[in-house]
């Protein structure tokens, strides 16, 4: 049996915002720190992706995923943090309390001072994306290529097609090719990438694979393995276009369709989800609508970077340490963020004005569609503008943020709620 039942801060899931958020909650002063994993160790998706590109913000380095993850695990160690590895969180209540069950330990109650939800993601399937045709061998996700590779060393195929400009699919089109597949076609139903620029760059240009924008699979063809696939351009309403399809042979078909933040636990207990984003609507300290719960990482929303879902582990873990030993403020006036003209969500959904009183909060969003062009970024009260800085484009795959800061807490503290507004300039011009 597990030597205690009750710690100040219980993290669920230890990818970078679960580790980070509990290496924090142990710096911010809470004593019993323990970290809940259902994988046979600690660390995440970060454990597959084995490019470099992480830490270059947040540690000054250009690391592999696994060497990031290994870093914050040992810091999380050397401070203490009790980490419990093939365990399943059953199910949590509005009181903190957790009920695990593992081979180890078996089924166990916890008592948590606060906890902080880092469940992460998961990816779409064909199902949810309904691509029709045959149902053959070789239609997968992106991210379970990626492990096959890069941990179980096998390949999914040799002629690939990808269907999604997401990260995990452009990444995978060039780790395909270093191991000797032939990546056919990247497809992209809408008519932007919608992944990050730099990994179109160094993934697709760089080895000269093909996107193709507006453009989907109409079905998937073969029996028992996938043979090819049928492409079509679409229109703005992603309606077929007839005269444009073309077959391409392939035996590997891999979605990178979009991920999914991982709520189900979330939703038992209660937490408000925002629609759009599919995760909890929090606070600027990361706080859920049900007490003493936190959320951080990509169960919130799908970040850019892993430094900055390190950076929403940290605030969530010092404010969940600060609730469970009774430090946070007795009152808080919270005012709703909106998302206003071409902004499609931002993060965090409400902001508590006392603590923009003493320290800066950062707002993070992402726009509905491209503006190639200057905008202005403008945060407004009710009839009051709060702030506003340019940008020379804006783009969904692209996130943006806000900085307020402690010398906007009187223009906010006028205000009933906060909306951010992102237009072109030629808009202004114009008018």
């Amino acid at each position: 049996m597990l030597s205690k039942t009750a710690w100040d801060v219980i993290v669920i899931g230890s990818g970078p915002g679960g580790v980070a958020a509990a290496v924090e909650a142990r710096k911010a002063g809470a004593d019993d720190v323990l970290v809940i994993e259902r994988d046979v160790e600690p660390g995440g998706i970060l454990l597959q992706c084995i490019h470099n590109g992480f830490g270059l913000e947040l540690l000054g380095q250009d690391l592999p995923g696994p060497a990031y993850a290994q870093h914050f695990i040992d810091e999380a160690k050397a401070l203490g943090v009790r980490f419990l590895l093939n365990t399943m969180v059953m199910a949590i209540d509005g009181q903190r309390q957790v009920t695990i069950s593992s081979k180890e330990h078996g089924y166990v109650q916890l008592q948590a001072g606060a906890i902080v939800l880092a469940m992460g993601c998961r990816e779409r399937t064909r199902a949810q994306v309904r691509i029709p045709g045959m149902r053959p061998n070789g239609v997968y996700t992106a991210g379970t290529a990626q492990r096959w590779v890069n941990v179980e060393g096998y390949m999914p195929g040799k002629n690939v097609v990808i269907l999604g400009s997401g990260d995990i699919g452009m990444i995978m089109a060039r780790r395909l090719t270093f191991e000797g597949a032939k990546v056919e076609r990247v497809l992209e139903i809408q008519s932007y990438l919608s992944g990050l620029a730099r990994n179109y760059v160094q993934c697709l240009l760089d080895y000269d694979i093909s996107l193709q924008l507006q453009h989907t699979i109409k079905r998937v063809m073969g029996k028992d393995r996938v043979e090819a696939i049928e492409a079509v351009a679409v229109d703005d309403k992603w309606n077929f276009i007839p005269g444009t399809e073309e077959i391409i042979p392939c035996d590997t078909l891999l979605l990178s369709v979009g991920l999914i933040p991982e709520n189900e636990l979330s939703r038992q207990v209660g937490v408000l989800l925002d629609p759009v984003t599919g995760g909890p609507f929090v606070d600027e300290t990361y706080q859920t609508n049900v007490p003493g719960i936190y959320a951080a990482g990509n169960v919130v929303h799908v970040y850019d970077l892993v430094d900055w879902v390190s950076e929403a582990g940290f605030e969530a873990g010092r404010n969940a340490a600060r609730f469970a030993i009774r430090q946070r403020e007795a009152k808080s006036r919270y005012l709703p963020v909106i998302a206003g003209k071409n902004v499609r969500y931002v993060v965090p959904h409400r902001l508590d004005i006392n603590t923009l009183e003493k320290e800066p909060v950062r707002l993070q969003m992402r726009v509905t569609r491209p503006i190639e062009e200057t905008v202005y970024i403008e945060a407004r009260g009710e009839d009051n503008q709060i702030s506003r800085r340019t940008e020379r484009y804006v783009r969904p795959g692209e996130m943006v943020t806000v900085e307020l800061e402690p010398k906007h807490y009187a223009e906010l503290s006028k205000t009933g709620k906060l909306t951010v507004d992102i237009y072109p300039r030629s808009e202004v011009k114009n008018a």
